[in-house]
């Protein structure tokens, strides 16, 4: 039964609805994974200059009255969170970027070669947002039980 399943796995064809489909995700997916680069160069470029905007909206004193912030730490901080975002941000639009450009050669030239990187290069997108989202789900429960712990030991 298994056999037969493989067997009729590998006989699947690309009909030209389905080419249509897939040349129509390709210039989509082409189209969002380049706003996707622009954003993080955007991100990037707000995490360079983060700390010299936190420190002219304060006046580089210390509004905090003493309570341990230093606006010039803080800034930093938030630019290497900027900059950590963007690179995490990155990887996805590349994985779709690789998706469509090698989707949009394998439907040119009908390079089955092609189109097994292509599908390749969107499995890899959806394995690295699942894991992203797995380590985000897990953080926000560390976060809960911490927050919990912290009302229990205020009672």
């Amino acid at each position: 039964m298994e056999h037969e399943q493989t067997s009729e796995l590998f006989s699947l064809h690309i009909d030209p609805l389905t080419k249509s489909h897939l040349w129509e995700t390709a210039r989509w997916a082409r189209f969002l994974a380049i706003l996707g680069f622009i954003l993080c160069a955007l991100i990037i470029l707000g995490g360079i200059f983060f700390g010299s905007i936190f420190n002219s909206f304060t006046g580089g004193s210390d509004v905090y009255g003493g309570a341990g912030l230093n606006p010039t730490v803080f800034g930093f901080a938030m630019a290497v969170l900027y900059i950590l975002f963007a690179v995490v941000y990155f990887f996805p639009c590349l994985f779709l970027y690789r998706f469509a450009t090698r989707m949009k050669t394998a439907l040119n030239s009908n390079a089955q070669q092609e189109l097994n990187i292509s599908f390749q290069n969107l499995k890899s997108l959806f394995k690295y947002v699942g894991i992203i989202t797995i380590i985000i789900l897990a953080l926000y429960a560390l976060l809960f039980v911490v927050a919990m712990l912290g009302l229990a030991a205020r009672a």
